[in-house]
């Protein structure tokens, strides 16, 4: 089964379902993984407190899902 990301994906999880996608939040200036709230944080949420693209994001994300 592939794992796609979504709005709704906790940070916490879309590092573990593919490590490399900090490499995708840093280069969005979203240093989330070393934030607090991120065990319970979306990727919607991440992007409306940081001021990214959602959707661009999630392209993003969902093109290096392995």
């Amino acid at each position: 089964m592939e794992n796609k990301i979504t709005a709704d994906t906790l940070i916490s999880d879309l590092i573990q379902i593919n490590p490399d996608a900090a490499e995708i939040l840093f280069a969005h200036g979203m240093h989330c993984l070393g934030c607090a709230f991120a065990h319970g944080e979306t990727v919607e949420q991440a992007t409306n407190a940081h001021g990214e693209d959602l959707e661009q994001l999630l392209a993003e994300l969902n093109a290096i899902v392995k």
